[in-house]
């Protein structure tokens, strides 16, 4: 028996298997199941996650706190106001580099150049500055595209030419640490004015108490309006969207977790500069990685060039930008490090900053495998490290054994990296 499908109506469908069409109809998304199932929901998704390998910053999040729990039992100075206080500036320097190896990294490359890149930024602005008596916002301004000129030539000579990035970025190391013993000349060190602009990046508190205060209410406000307005935007696209309810336990954790925060400054010198310009940044960088469309290119790159060069991304140019960007932040994190000590020396850009900077990014929770991690990772991570280096200080450990430790840290992270990563292909969400 035939049918004669020219008869039908515009209206009317022959449906070949009901069954598979009503199952069509009733599929409804996960995430709105584990919503409309309440905490029992999010008790089973966080279990399936952990299953599948989706850790997060979990597990991070735990060693800092058996890191602080350990160093706190040692010492009771470490937990005070003045050495979290200390140990929040320090970072800022290192944590400004890692945010730029973190866009590196999503790409699953790597920038060995960073560190030297930074001295230059300092050495350019004492030179600059100090000793040619340029305007010291000028100045300041040129150190960090130097940084953005040396990140696009590495970019360049990757992206157009196809010199490996590893390649290319450790013949920038030596050559950008020649290029700033040059230019600080036979001396060696410039020291920078106590009031001036760059000295200030580490040395200037907010000492009226309602800064502090201020800074917890904005990034609180912030977080409930992004993640609300998100939410609406996604309910009237058809879009599974957190309920209201859990975006006002989300802000209540967050506001709880920033006013203790202001709190402990308050109780020392006040809201240290450097922080705010630090968080600043990281709130800039998250929202261009997570909510614009050249974020959304680097996390394509992250996961298959073949493809995104198939989709129409111009993998030259976000390529050569993302090293641009590298440049430019481990410039701005080398005048936060300058600024630090007051000085332009030889010294700088060498010892471990660039291990350290590669390792806040990946302990943080940047994949080494690209296409996953957050500029936050780059908080994290140097907190972990500044910690443990402000900890040992304290017992009067000596450098080897930090050294060590960092590096242990560092290892265990990639081996949780790497296994997390074979877990989630095994359950098919790599």
């Amino acid at each position: 028996m035939s049918i004669d499908k020219t008869s039908a109506t515009p209206d009317e469908h022959v449906v070949e298997n009901p069954e598979a069409a009503q199952a069509a109809v009733t599929a409804v998304d996960p995430r709105l199941l584990v919503r409309e199932q309440g905490l029992k929901g999010y008790i089973t998704e966080f279990k399936r996650k952990m299953k599948s390998g989706d850790l997060g910053s979990i597990p991070v999040v735990i060693g800092l706190i058996i890191i602080w729990a350990i160093f706190a039992s040692l010492n009771s100075n470490f937990l005070t106001a003045g050495n979290l206080s200390d140990i929040s500036v320090a970072m800022v320097g290192t944590g400004m580099i890692a945010v730029g190896i973190v866009f590196v990294l999503l790409l699953g490359e790597i920038d060995l150049s960073v560190g030297s890149v930074s001295g230059v930024a300092g050495a350019a602005f004492a030179v600059l500055n100090v000793t040619h008596g340029m305007n010291e916002w000028l100045a300041f301004v040129l150190a960090i595209l130097t940084g953005t000129a040396a990140g696009a030539i590495h970019g360049f000579v990757f992206a157009r030419i196809g010199v490996p990035a590893f390649a290319v970025t450790l013949a920038g190391l030596l050559f950008w640490n020649g290029f700033m013993l040059q230019i600080l000349g036979s001396n060696g060190t410039i020291n920078l004015d106590s009031e001036g602009v760059v000295a200030k990046l580490t040395s200037y508190y907010f000492t009226d108490v309602a800064a502090a205060y201020a800074l917890a209410v904005a990034v609180t406000a912030v977080y409930f309006l992004t993640s609300y307005l998100g939410n609406r935007r996604r309910e009237a696209a058809g879009v599974p969207s957190a309920p209201l309810s859990e975006t006002i336990a989300r802000t209540v954790l967050l506001a709880i977790l920033s006013f203790a925060v202001a709190i402990l400054y308050n109780q020392y010198k006040g809201l240290p500069l450097a922080v705010v310009i630090f968080v600043a940044v990281l709130l800039l960088t998250d929202f261009v990685l997570r909510r614009t469309s050249y974020g959304r290119k680097i996390f394509a790159l992250g996961g298959s060039v073949e493809a995104s060069r198939r989709a129409g991304i111009n993998v030259e140019m976000v390529r050569i930008s993302v090293f641009a960007i590298s440049g430019t932040f481990a410039a701005i994190g080398g005048l936060f490090i300058a600024s630090k000590i007051a000085s332009a020396n030889q010294g700088a850009g060498a010892g471990d900053l660039l291990m350290n900077a590669i390792a806040a990014a990946v302990i943080g929770g940047t994949s080494l495998f690209g296409g996953r991690g957050r500029t936050w990772n780059a908080l994290l991570g140097v907190l972990v490290i500044v910690s443990i280096q402000y900890g040992l200080a304290l017992q009067g450990i000596a450098s080897p054994v930090q050294y060590m430790i960092t590096g242990g840290v560092l290892l265990a992270t990639v081996v949780i990296d790497a296994v997390t990563r074979k877990t989630q292909k095994t359950a098919g969400r790599a």
